[in-house]
């Protein structure tokens, strides 16, 4: 019974890995697309001031969306590399 415990908890923490790593990539994706809008706006809009507003302000958010993304990726992986590495305070039978 401990032992299939031991598996269920290994496996549940390797999705949550997983997890973190598709949410991370979301993130970037999320980031890169506000960027590439905002080069779109630059690019074919350039003589119309308020869509270069417009375009910086996607350019600082998507850098604030890619700078968050990368913080929470490596805040949650160290969180989850903790909880492997704490031993178990349950007796084994």
């Amino acid at each position: 019974m401990g032992a299939d415990s031991e598996t269920r908890d290994m496996l549940a923490l390797e999705r949550t890995h997983l997890a973190n790593e598709r949410t991370f990539l979301a993130y970037i994706r999320t980031a890169l697309s506000l960027i590439a809008g905002a080069i779109v706006l630059f690019q074919f809009f350039s003589s119309l001031h308020a869509y270069i507003a417009i375009a910086w302000v996607l350019v600082v958010v998507g850098l604030v969306v890619l700078i968050f993304g990368i913080y929470r990726f490596f805040y949650v992986r160290a969180e989850l590399n903790r909880y492997r590495d704490k031993p178990s305070n349950l007796p084994n039978p």
